[in-house]
């Protein structure tokens, strides 16, 4: 069955569960600087070897839950993840997606492991997970159909197809302004990156999973927020 992914439709002015892991509580706290009490986080969770004594004492003062996990063998993304999933089973939510900010930028080893927890989330949660950072989007494209709905205007005018963990046998698309019909994908064969969108609607199938990369033309803040749909 077709996937139907919208991923840039809108960003939900208010999300049901807010969360930082660790060092990312520096981020937002310094990012909404003069408005933090408009931007505090439901939790803070990880081994807090990065959080600042200043930025964590602040958020305990706000009343702020602080959840300290000590556990090495994940990241504490991944954690903050799991955590996140167990909240929203015990609350009841109904949400769309999650959407995560940052985890792109920096150390090369570190967005490798924000690559990694996309594959940690298909057994965490049965939500989809994105992460966004200034110009890029990544998503976990899981082997099958994929209907990628780019027409919401915050697109940029390229996106990426890379295998992560294993080359991909198969992969095809139709609306791309220079189609794969079909071609083998990975690092040590063809890397699909940056290839012409051509909007509005695009058609994946891809034999193993890929991660899509797109390409953010404005920044989809201000508007209403994310969405994504899976069949």
């Amino acid at each position: 069955m077709e996937r139907v992914f919208t991923p840039l439709d809108c960003l939900l002015p208010a999300a049901a569960l807010r969360a930082c892991a660790d060092g990312g509580a520096n981020r937002l706290y310094h990012i909404t600087e003069g408005s933090q009490d408009s931007f505090l986080p439901d939790y803070i969770s990880g081994d807090f070897d990065s959080i600042q004594p200043e930025v964590k004492a602040y958020y305990k003062a706000k009343g702020c839950e602080l959840i300290e996990t000590m556990d090495q063998d994940f990241t504490d993304f991944t954690k903050c993840l799991q955590i996140l999933q167990k909240k929203i089973e015990e609350k009841g939510l109904q949400i769309d997606l999650i959407v995560t900010l940052g985890g792109l930028g920096g150390r090369f080893d570190q967005t490798m492991a924000s690559v990694e927890t996309l594959f940690h989330a298909t057994n965490i949660t049965p939500f989809p997970v994105i992460v966004i950072q200034e110009s890029s989007l990544i998503y976990l494209l899981q082997p099958g159909k994929h209907k990628l709905q780019v027409n919401t205007g915050l697109e940029g005018s390229w996106c990426g197809l890379i295998p992560i963990g294993s080359s991909c046998d198969s992969v095809t698309t139709t609306g791309l302004r220079w189609n794969l019909v079909p071609v083998q994908s990975g690092v040590n064969k063809r890397l699909n990156t940056k290839i012409k969108q051509a909007p509005p609607v695009c058609h994946l199938v891809n034999s193993a999973s890929l991660q899509l990369e797109l390409c953010i033309g404005q920044k989809p803040f201000s508007a209403a927020g994310i969405k994504m749909v899976q069949n």
